[in-house]
Protein backbone atom coordinates (compact mmCIF):
# COMPACT_ATOMS: atom_id res chain seq x y z
CA UNK A 1 0.00 0.00 0.00
CA UNK A 2 1.22 3.08 -0.82
CA UNK A 3 0.03 6.32 1.02
CA UNK A 4 -0.89 9.27 -1.19
CA UNK A 5 -0.62 12.79 -0.14
CA UNK A 6 -0.88 13.87 3.47
CA UNK A 7 -4.83 14.90 3.88
CA UNK A 8 -3.91 16.95 6.97
CA UNK A 9 -0.60 19.10 6.60
CA UNK A 10 -0.21 22.22 8.65
CA UNK A 11 -0.48 24.81 6.34
CA UNK A 12 1.85 26.71 9.44
CA UNK A 13 4.73 24.43 9.17
CA UNK A 14 7.26 26.44 6.81
CA UNK A 15 6.49 29.37 9.36
CA UNK A 16 7.18 27.21 12.50
CA UNK A 17 10.30 25.65 10.99
CA UNK A 18 12.60 28.06 12.54
CA UNK A 19 11.83 27.05 16.03
CA UNK A 20 13.51 23.24 15.42
CA UNK A 21 16.43 25.15 14.09
CA UNK A 22 19.85 24.50 16.00
CA UNK A 23 20.82 27.93 16.61
CA UNK A 24 17.36 27.82 18.73
CA UNK A 25 18.04 25.40 20.33
CA UNK A 26 17.66 25.48 24.61
CA UNK A 27 21.67 24.26 24.70
CA UNK A 28 22.62 27.04 22.45
CA UNK A 29 21.15 29.78 23.32
CA UNK A 30 21.90 28.92 27.38
CA UNK A 31 25.72 28.74 26.31
CA UNK A 32 25.66 31.79 24.27
CA UNK A 33 23.95 33.39 27.45
CA UNK A 34 27.23 32.54 29.11
CA UNK A 35 29.99 32.31 27.09
CA UNK A 36 33.04 30.89 29.16
CA UNK A 37 31.39 29.60 31.88
CA UNK A 38 32.29 26.24 31.87
CA UNK A 39 36.15 27.01 31.25
CA UNK A 40 35.93 29.34 34.64
CA UNK A 41 34.39 26.65 37.09
CA UNK A 42 36.46 24.43 35.70
CA UNK A 43 39.17 27.66 36.89
CA UNK A 44 38.13 28.42 39.81
CA UNK A 45 37.42 24.86 41.13
CA UNK A 46 41.35 24.15 40.18
CA UNK A 47 42.27 27.36 42.26
CA UNK A 48 40.37 26.18 45.23
CA UNK A 49 41.70 22.30 45.60
CA UNK A 50 45.37 23.67 44.92
CA UNK A 51 44.81 26.55 47.19
CA UNK A 52 43.39 24.11 50.30
CA UNK A 53 46.50 21.40 48.93
CA UNK A 54 49.30 23.54 48.92
CA UNK A 55 49.11 26.41 51.16
CA UNK A 56 46.52 24.68 53.33
CA UNK A 57 47.95 24.71 57.31
CA UNK A 58 47.55 22.49 59.88
CA UNK A 59 45.80 22.80 62.89
CA UNK A 60 48.91 22.68 65.15
CA UNK A 61 50.45 24.99 62.80
CA UNK A 62 47.93 27.57 63.11
CA UNK A 63 47.58 27.05 67.35
CA UNK A 64 51.76 27.47 67.04
CA UNK A 65 51.57 30.85 65.20
CA UNK A 66 49.25 32.07 67.37
CA UNK A 67 50.68 31.54 70.72
CA UNK A 68 53.83 32.71 68.64
CA UNK A 69 51.83 35.99 67.96
CA UNK A 70 50.43 36.16 71.51
CA UNK A 71 53.78 35.42 73.39
CA UNK A 72 55.45 38.61 71.22
CA UNK A 73 52.92 41.10 70.59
Amino acid sequence: MSEGPQLYRDPWAKYNAWRKHPVFARRAMFSAMFPGFGIAAVAFTTYVIADNLIFSTTKEVREAEERHKRDHH
